[in-house]
């Protein structure tokens, strides 16, 4: 049987490409084959995003902020978050509401096997498994195989350990997160940590690090210890739940259309943001696109748009910064929020700011390291 689309792999692009197919009435017939090795039945992540009106996802969203908290040696603030929303949504709410609204759709096929090639043809795709072989007209693929070469030289890792903790008493403010919090040890590089209360007793801590290489497993556990009983001063506390991931900030090329009739989506197509590691609301932004070109029949080989390209320049010009230490992350965040306002921020960080914006923003941080950093980038073959 040949598959009019084939999604390889089912996490968060898969699934939202899936997702966006079905809400689209010249698309929701089409037969549709997604292929992954794991069962999508964990609540193995979190995202967490920021968006100015209700989304499609609004149903599922675990809990929301208009106001969060930056921390630093130098400088404190509430971010009042303007006309945005920061959004947080559990893996598994994620999972559960896009795979029980598929199976309303008999034309949609689950199979749990691992990949371990796509080809291109002609005409068509194929996806090899373990098991088996399977063509479609078109091969969404969100697995690593595509990926470039990630390495110290061309890559920071986004790395964090989260746990949400409960406590006997109340004790968060639920209305106030915590975005960015820089008072705790720079000795690996950059490091912060992120505090998000779900309720007065329920909060999502997490401790993040942008740094070449990965921590021992218990470093984390020990840093998230210190800074529950040091800062917070929270003695009695449970843990209901964790996770651990890695995130690659990359100088490197992630390609969009690795083959033809082939499309990258998710990280693999280059949506994680390169200088922050957010994810989910950059992929909701492409397979929008994606479905708007699958119903008007358009290309879907398109080249990236100037404004894509200018946002690259700008996190590579960031990443460069980073990996050549000539600042740190603490110090860069410090100056872009005390000397600008959150809402603009914000819009530079999700690719929706104005190029007027965009210069005040460059323009607060300090010219030399970003100058040269530029210029090394834009002289770069991307």
């Amino acid at each position: 049987m040949k598959y009019d689309f084939i999604i390889a792999g089912s996490g968060c692009g898969g699934l939202s490409l899936l997702y966006r197919i079905l809400q689209e009435p010249t698309l929701q017939n089409k037969s549709i084959l997604i292929i992954d090795k794991d069962k999508k039945n964990s609540d193995d992540r979190t995202w967490c995003f920021w968006e100015k009106k209700e989304g499609i996802f609004d149903s599922i969203v675990h809990a929301k902020w208009n106001t969060l908290e930056f921390l630093s040696t130098d400088f404190e603030e509430k971010l009042d978050l303007g006309t945005y929303t920061y959004k947080m949504i559990r893996g598994v709410d994620f999972y559960n509401f896009v795979i029980n609204h598929a199976k309303k759709f008999s034309n949609v096929t689950f199979l749990q096997e691992s990949i371990v090639r796509i080809t291109p043809d002609e005409n068509s795709a194929s996806v090899k498994t373990t098991e088996n072989s399977y063509e479609g007209n078109i091969v969404f693929n969100s697995t690593a195989i595509f990926n470039p070469e990630i390495t110290a030289q061309n890559s920071l890792l986004q790395h964090f350990k989260g746990w949400v903790v409960k406590t006997e008493t109340p004790f968060f403010n639920p209305n106030i997160g915590r975005l960015m919090d820089f008072r705790v040890s720079q000795i690996n590089g950059t490091t912060f940590m992120y505090v998000l209360p779900i309720s007065t007793t329920e909060a999502l801590i997490e401790y993040t690090l942008f740094t070449t290489t990965v921590l021992d497993k218990e470093a984390y556990n020990t840093a998230l210890k210190k800074y529950i009983k040091e800062e917070l001063k929270i003695e009695n506390y449970s843990i209901s739940h964790e996770e651990f991931g890695v995130i690659p900030m990359s100088l490197a090329k992630f390609e969009k259309n690795p083959g033809k009739n082939i499309i990258n989506i998710g990280t693999a197509g280059g949506f994680t943001k390169a200088s922050s590691g957010y994810t989910f609301q950059f992929i909701q932004k492409d397979v929008a696109e994606i479905v708007t070109r699958l119903k008007s029949g358009k290309n879907l080989n398109v080249n990236t748009s100037f404004e894509n390209k200018l946002y690259n320049w700008y996190d590579r010009t960031l990443i460069d910064v980073l990996l050549s230490k000539k600042m740190t992350g603490s110090e860069i965040f410090t100056e872009m929020f005390q000397k600008n306002s959150p809402e603009k921020i914000l819009a530079f960080l999700g690719n929706e700011s104005t190029l007027l914006e965009d210069i005040t923003i460059m323009t607060s941080l300090p010219t030399k390291p970003f100058l040269t950093s530029g210029i090394k980038q834009l002289l770069k073959k991307s």
